[in-house]
């Protein structure tokens, strides 16, 4: 694993790439935590993600670690900066399988709408290395596309769990 620069809140909004995404969810910002917490759920929706293991126990906030692996065999280890339930929790990389990412957070702000909630997902990077700039340069249509994707499988998948 190499180390990643452990930044802040304050990375989220000032990274050199971020990417912004939204949806409408016809459930309760409870029940988005509900599947935000359940590890089981987040290769149903972010399918570049293939597994999720907490590696500290419950409850879960700020501090909390995860460790997550995604496809091309790369792994995330993750520590919670913001864990506040129902509106918002967010956390960074402290270690990745690869050299090119530098710095790394995800952002999940929630607010309740009259149908459900509301979620704005931020991802916030600084890659490493000059392949590593020009690489995210030149996908980063194709990125916001496919994060933006991952927000409707959400929808999708939490109208199935919760018959919506």
């Amino acid at each position: 694993m190499h180390s990643c620069e452990r930044v802040g809140l304050d990375f989220i909004d000032s990274a050199p790439y971020r990417f912004v995404s939204t949806v409408d969810l016809a459930i309760t910002p409870e029940q988005l935590f509900e599947v935000l917490a359940d590890e089981t759920s987040w290769p149903h929706w972010a399918t570049v993600i293939t597994d999720v293991t907490w590696t500290t126990p419950e409850p879960r906030g700020v501090g909390t670690t995860r460790t997550v692996q995604m496809r091309g065999g790369i792994t995330g280890d993750e520590v919670f900066l913001a864990w506040e339930p129902f509106s918002r929790m967010a956390f960074r990389f402290n270690a990745a399988s690869t050299r090119s990412i530098s710095a790394f957070a995800e952002d999940y702000r929630v607010v309740p709408t009259q149908n459900g909630c509301h979620l704005t997902w931020i991802m916030a990077l600084q890659p490493n290395g000059v392949a590593g700039r020009a690489g995210l340069f030149l996908g980063r249509p194709v990125m916001a596309r496919m994060f933006q994707k991952f927000l409707h499988n959400l929808r999708d998948y939490t109208d199935e769990r919760f018959g919506g």
